[in-house]
């Protein structure tokens, strides 16, 4: 990969766990030169920013919800190439005592407190139209940094190269739809499989659309993630999961990634993936995420210190 603003690194997971033979599993993440913007946050971001430099734009307007790993990378990106940023937080009630909130604040995002019902109004003409006539030289964002220039982004992404070989499966969690839709693109025929970590029944054609036709060219499928919780919810064995994964310092939060990763492997266990070869997993980031899962008591202070790589 070309981009001089991150550098590309490759762990192998450790399947002896696992009963039968199994397929290589190679875990791909990106490290930013800005930590903060590291995962899938540039390759979302760097179109965005780029429009803004070309059009004159005084900066970014975007959503998220309160520990938005989405609207930190922003606030992130716009401190250190100099453009200005507004984070549309959906909360009942802002706590600006929250970790995430707070480093946004730091980074010099303005935070603009939405109720819940008015932000699933985010993509109606009528709100974008009036957040439009508050902020005229802003370019908006949709939440989850997911539009067509996110997807032109993430297709530069090289998952199929792992160190040992071409893979012949890529995978990644899916929210918004954007990286997966990146990934479809620029899979070059590889299959690629989506593990949903949100109760969204229109994700599907949400990535559908922002896929160049036909789409008969496009090899792909989304598996919801088999614990059935909502998103931001997680089970003790998906915590389990992202501990035992830790100790080969494969560092997960239990919400997003990790989560993705604890339906790979049930997958894995139950043979369904026999018949690929190499599966090639690209790790988005979001470990800003752990302290608010301890900001919150839902994980213990020495949890998050092995899962964040603290210890």
């Amino acid at each position: 990969m070309s981009d001089p603003f991150y550098q590309l690194q490759w762990q192998r997971l450790d399947l002896a766990l696992l009963q039968q033979p199994q397929p290589e599993v190679w875990i791909c993440q990106l490290h930013c030169a800005v930590p903060s913007i590291a995962g899938n946050k540039w390759l979302k971001l760097k179109y965005h920013i780029q429009q803004i430099q070309q059009h004159n734009k005084s900066g970014i307007l975007s959503f998220g919800g309160a520990f938005s790993n989405h609207l930190l990378a922003l606030a992130a990106a716009g401190q250190h190439f100099g453009f200005s940023t507004v984070g549309v937080v959906r909360s009942h009630q802002p706590d600006l005592a929250n970790p995430t909130l707070q480093q946004c604040r730091k980074l010099g995002m303005q935070l603009q407190f939405v109720s819940p019902a008015l932000y699933r109004t985010k993509t109606t003409a009528m709100l974008l139209a009036e957040l439009q006539q508050q902020y005229p030289d802003y370019l908006i964002v949709p939440e989850g940094g997911t539009s067509a220039a996110a997807v032109q982004g993430v297709a530069e992404l090289p998952l199929a190269a792992t160190p040992n070989g071409p893979a012949d499966l890529l995978c990644c969690a899916s929210a918004s739809g954007g990286t997966i839709a990146g990934l479809i693109v620029g899979s070059n025929g590889t299959p690629v499989l989506g593990i949903s970590v949100v109760k969204d029944a229109s994700l599907s054609q949400k990535i559908s659309v922002l896929l160049p036709e036909p789409a008969s060219q496009w090899h792909w499928q989304l598996q919801p993630e088999l614990t059935n919780r909502a998103y931001g919810k997680f089970t003790a064995e998906t915590l389990h999961t992202c501990l035992e994964l830790a100790t080969q310092q494969i560092y997960t939060e239990p919400v997003y990634t990790g989560k993705a990763l604890h339906t790979l492997l049930q997958l894995l266990a139950r043979g369904e993936l026999a018949p690929y070869r190499r599966i090639a997993f690209f790790h988005t980031g979001g470990l800003q995420g752990l302290a608010g899962l301890r900001y919150r008591s839902l994980i213990r202070d020495a949890d998050y210190c092995k899962l964040s790589g603290a210890n």
